[in-house]
């Protein structure tokens, strides 16, 4: 992962389930790979698309890169890989053509995919495989409100004038692709069902540990209170309470594997 601040397992982990599906959905769209190399969980985060990994593809050696040494910490403690590597994945390059890199949820982070990808493209061993997972949930209440009220109430610290989303749409990836190889590209809509959270609004603890983070890395104590009190008013009307005291809590991902 990247961020301004290290990441907090804890907080990210609150929602594991809903976050690993999208991995083993992604994992199940990668075909027998028939390539010598290493598979590379890149953005490996805490760890927990280790054991998935080493399960779907036994014999390999499977090695965790990600910037986060909170993250890489609880990495180790679940044994699944070979090495782990503390490394900015913009610039990160690997030792040996790899057969497989599998990135979960952590490309939204960086800029330039085209380039990005085209250098990851190229880094495998001919034949190798790269999957990777992105959120594409930017167009949505969760995440359109964290840049509205920033910009509303801290305009000296952000200005959204010109932005773009960090993950474009599909069809942009297929283009983007093509030239490198064999492309599968495609979008899924989870409806993710959050239970009841003490603290907050589900969905504010949802986003806490991801979307909110470059934020609240910003803001003061008494400036992130109020942020937070409004982001939770605005949500509770977005996306209300069910009988059963859940929220229903529509999220898009965006997908891709590419062949070499």
């Amino acid at each position: 992962m990247t961020g301004s601040s290290d990441w907090n397992p804890a907080a990210y982990a609150r929602f594991a389930d809903l976050r690993l599906r999208p991995a083993l959905d992604l994992m199940h769209r990668v075909g027998d790979i028939r390539v010598q190399g290493d598979i590379v969980d890149l953005g490996c985060g805490s760890g927990s698309v280790g054991a998935a990994l080493r399960h779907r593809f036994p014999g390999r050696r499977i090695t965790g890169v990600d910037a986060s040494p909170a993250m890489l910490a609880e990495a180790a403690k679940t044994e699944d890989y070979d090495e782990l590597l503390a490394a900015d994945i913009a610039g990160w390059e690997p030792a040996a053509a790899p057969a497989l890199v599998f990135s979960n949820a952590t490309l939204q982070w960086l800029g330039d995919h085209g380039a990005l990808v085209s250098r990851l493209a190229e880094s495998l061993a001919p034949g190798g495989v790269l999957a990777v997972q992105m959120p594409r949930q930017y167009g949505a209440p969760s995440h359109r409100f964290l840049r509205e009220f920033a910009a509303e109430m801290f305009p000296d610290r952000f200005d959204f004038t010109g932005w773009k989303a960090p993950v474009s749409a599909p069809v942009e990836y297929h283009r983007m692709l093509a030239p490198l190889g064999s492309a599968d590209v495609w979008e899924t809509d989870y409806v993710q069902r959050l239970a009841p959270t003490d603290g907050g609004h589900p969905v504010r603890r949802f986003t806490e540990s991801t979307a909110m983070r470059p934020f609240a890395d910003k803001l003061s104590g008494t400036e992130l209170a109020a942020f937070l009190a409004r982001y939770e008013a605005a949500l509770a009307s977005a996306y209300p309470v069910e009988s059963d005291g859940s929220v229903l809590f529509p999220f898009r991902r965006l997908f891709f594997v590419l062949q070499r």
